[in-house]
């Protein structure tokens, strides 16, 4: 049985990198070091498909010389190519140009305690037992007349490791579990053919839906779409169904970036401080969520990280900012910088979610007479700097209230600006994809199809 203890053998290769380079001429070093095992399985047509084993380990360091900066990676962690790599990133940063902003977190925000998030649930699922709940999912959706073929079942297991360890005084580290079940089913045939899917994902296996419960939802979620219609372009509300309803999010995501507002780069770029939703929503990063598929006791920077509104009450409250994003906008880090062994840190969200709203999904979309109930969505989306967003969709026809029938072949566009002033939310918001919205009612939307 693993356990959910950092090794220590992470921190003692990042420490010797970390004395090695300051010997060697680093003003400044960082490292990181991420360890990960896992087992997935594929069943097509009832037969074992793939079985993978993969175990990794990879190291990344990061040097400063003054305002100058170079990263490297390895997964070859024998002591004489470690000592390779030192010298050539302190080689690397003594050639790059000046970057004004780099540098570590100033040593006062440091993370002075690392919370237990309960990430690890000490399950191990061996390949036996993967192998049976993907065949159970695929002989359970192939029970359905209507579905014509199964694509892939898929199960997996997982365990990861993190360690970050940087030359002013900070170690840290965690580790994780992860499991999952996915499945894509199809149904029809030739033109009339459909695709579509169920997952599920958790760090804890108890926390995982049954392989009946994912196999049930793939194969009534696939055949609801058959004889689907093309419909005639209007302007009508649109709901997103609370899978695709997250894709908005991410376009939020990307325009209160730190470094989308440092380069000038967003549409929200001039609302700080203005309304950008309904009153009655709040935008909300937690990584301190506990079991929460994205959460982390520190950021990737030695940050403490702590639960934030970034929308309250419908007012734009701050941006997402690493140390190098916050030094250029001359603000404070919000925790969000995040860091893999390959390069500078970058920054992203944790748990994101939008809070939920008052009214059942039926009650949203009671009094459209006739709107557009999204459950598939493909392309770009939205533009960050412009905030123009053009998608297209696949779903189901609402008619006097009521979900009425398929449609596929459409788009739907607007502007996220107005999109977001116009927007309503249901009170069915679960904590299932890492950024998580409810079921949301979109008033006004250019809907295109014949």
């Amino acid at each position: 049985m693993h356990s959910s203890t950092v090794p220590s053998h992470l921190f003692e290769h990042l420490d010797m990198l970390i004395r090695k380079a300051k010997s060697v001429g680093a003003d400044a070093a960082d490292g990181v070091y991420v360890e990960s095992m896992g087992v997935s399985a594929a069943i097509r047509n009832g037969e074992l498909s793939t079985l993978e084993r993969s175990e990794s380990a990879s190291l990344g360091l990061r040097v400063l010389i003054g305002k100058k900066q170079a990263c490297v990676a390895t997964h070859d962690i024998h002591p004489e190519r470690l000592n390779e790599m030192v010298e050539r990133a302190v080689d690397m940063a003594r050639l790059a140009p000046e970057d004004p902003y780099a540098g570590l977190a100033d040593q006062s925000q440091l993370a002075k305690h690392i919370p237990d998030l309960d990430l690890f649930d000490g399950v191990e699922i061996g390949a036996d037992q993967l192998i049976a709940s993907a065949k159970t999912m695929e002989e359970i959706v192939r029970q359905n007349p209507k579905v014509t073929n199964v694509e892939e079942s898929n199960a997996s297991w997982g365990l990861s490791g993190f360690a970050f360890v940087t030359s002013h005084g900070f170690a840290g580290g965690y580790r994780g579990t992860s499991h999952g079940l996915s499945i894509e089913v199809v149904a029809g045939s030739g033109t009339h053919m459909v695709r579509d899917y169920d997952y599920s994902s958790a760090m804890h296996y108890a926390d995982l839906r049954t392989p009946q419960d994912v196999a049930l939802a793939a194969a009534a979620r696939t055949v609801s779409r058959l004889d689907a219609r093309k419909m005639p372009t209007k302007k009508i509300p649109v709901v997103f169904a609370p899978r695709v309803a997250s894709s908005l999010l991410r376009n939020l995501l990307g325009a209160i970036n730190g470094t989308s507002i440092a380069r000038k780069a967003s549409f929200l770029i001039d609302e700080l401080g203005k309304t950008i939703l309904p009153s009655t929503i709040n935008l909300i990063d937690d990584p301190l969520l506990k079991r929460g598929l994205r959460s982390r006791p520190f950021d990737g920077e030695g940050l403490a990280t702590q639960k934030r509104a970034f929308v309250e009450k419908g007012v734009l409250t701050g941006w997402m900012m690493n140390c190098s994003a916050a030094r250029q906008l001359n603000l404070q880090s919000t925790g969000h910088a995040s860091r893999g062994v390959g390069g500078i840190p970058g920054i992203s969200a944790s748990n994101f979610y939008m809070s939920a709203g008052a009214v059942s999904p039926e009650e949203l979309i009671a009094d459209i007479k006739e709107g557009f109930y999204v459950t598939e969505t493909m392309g770009h989306g939205g533009d960050t700097l412009t905030g123009d967003y053009s998608q297209g969709a696949a779903g189901f026809w609402i008619e006097n209230g009521k979900i009425s029938f398929p449609v596929h072949e459409m788009t739907i566009a607007g502007n996220l600006k107005p999109m977001f002033q116009n927007l309503s939310a249901a009170n069915d918001l679960t904590h299932r994809y890492g950024v998580d919205a409810p079921t949301l009612r979109i008033e006004g939307m250019t809907v295109a199809g014949e």
